[in-house]
């Protein structure tokens, strides 16, 4: 079997979109984010929603790829065994050692934490009572921020495996090769429905957390398209029907998101009628599982080819995830209060952000056989457990 190089360049681009759409959050007027810049602006709203709806489906569908695909040359006792230590190590060390600059950085700007990181983690690590608000995650003490994805992936990863009794039933192969057999219109639509479902019945009830145990909105959408990405990793026709279809997936995924947007900048939002509420929460349903199809079907039929920047990108994504976004609140942390202007501040964090990762993955982590696992790296440079198509063993 040909290895998808698709696949790795999607991984890539999906977590490069994540730098930048964090980078962003900084600027973004409104919209809740660790620290913020002096500097925001309503300006690129629009482009943030347009990437907001979909951007961690993405990356969960594509962890269901790539699963479907490790699962498919390793032993089940081999491949738990790996990704517990590939996803429970980075998550584990990113908390002690590469997160908690981030709470401090907040707590500091908000004016309930105290100056002194050293001082900080004196009482971070030892379940200190924080004043209400100073960071996110201060009721429980400690957050993993960023590094949710980790929790939620190995939380899903290990459901599956303890499910593959009942997904290698005659039942569950059903129930795989009705989805494997959508076509057109049918592919566009049906995937949409429990997405949609979801909003109306749990959006409301569970908001947005992170906290693994009550997030219960977000595992219901995260857990299916983890589900939607393992199925299509199985059968190779319905990426040919994406492909086929991507022209037209595109047009609609726009046709979609314009809609969408008219809607919820048109509405009453203090009272907002019934009707504009189904329309605009149908079409947002819609519109993600159009984006998908259509990134998916794009990347099949550009990506998948073995590019000469792909083998370094696809080792980069690990590290530069865990350290991406306490480099963004670091930077920030120390530009903001120095007022250097809305253009220069923000190309500052960019560019710093990714030398930081950069010269972090290249300068140290890669070079260290130690680091390398804690940043979900093998630890001989090169090497994977056993010979996967579609996965790299560095890649979360």
């Amino acid at each position: 079997m040909n290895r998808r190089h698709d696949i790795d360049a999607l991984r890539v681009l999906a977590f490069s979109l994540l730098i930048l759409y964090h980078w962003a959050m900084v600027y973004i007027q409104d919209w809740g984010y660790h620290v913020k810049s002096t500097y925001t602006t309503q300006a690129i709203e629009i482009p943030m929603l347009f990437v907001n709806r979909w951007r961690m489906d993405l990356i969960f569908l594509i962890s269901g790829v790539a699963t479907a695909y490790m699962m498919r040359s390793r032993a089940l006792g081999a491949f738990v065994r790996e990704r517990a230590g590939r996803l429970l190590i980075p998550l584990l060390f990113g908390m002690a050692v590469v997160v908690p600059i981030q709470p401090y950085a907040q707590g500091v700007m908000n004016g309930l934490v105290e100056p002194g990181f050293l001082q900080f983690l004196g009482r971070y690590y030892t379940g200190y009572p924080w004043p209400k608000g100073a960071f996110d995650g201060w009721k429980e003490g400690v957050t993993w921020n960023h590094l949710w994805y980790l929790a939620y992936l190995f939380t899903y990863t290990m459901i599956l495996a303890a499910l593959q009794p009942l997904f290698r039933s005659g039942a569950g192969e059903r129930v795989r090769r009705t989805f494997a057999s959508l076509r057109g219109v049918r592919l566009v639509l049906y995937p949409a429905v429990p997405l949609l479902v979801y909003t109306f019945t749990l959006q409301g009830r569970f908001p947005e957390t992170h906290n693994l145990v009550k997030d219960w909105y977000v595992h219901a959408v995260s857990a299916t398209m983890f589900l939607y990405g393992w199925w299509l990793g199985s059968d190779e026709a319905i990426w040919k029907e994406l492909a086929r279809i991507r022209k037209a997936t595109l047009f609609a995924a726009l046709a979609a998101f314009a809609a969408y947007i008219a809607i919820v900048f048109t509405v009453d939002r203090e009272n907002p009628a019934f009707t504009s509420i189904l329309a605009a929460r149908t079409l947002r349903n819609l519109y993600i599982w159009l984006a998908l199809c259509t990134i998916l079907g794009w990347g099949h039929a550009l990506l998948n080819r073995p590019f000469q920047w792909l083998p370094f990108a696809t080792s980069a994504v690990y590290p530069w995830y865990v350290l991406h976004q306490s480099l963004i609140v670091l930077l920030a942390y120390w530009l903001i209060p120095l007022k250097v202007g809305p253009v220069l501040e923000p190309a500052l964090i960019l560019v710093g952000t990714v030398a930081g990762c950069w010269a972090l993955h290249v300068g140290v982590i890669a070079r260290v056989a130690l680091l390398r696992p804690l940043f979900g790296m093998s630890r001989v440079p090169g090497s994977r457990p056993s010979p996967s198509p579609a996965y790299r063993a560095s890649s979360p």
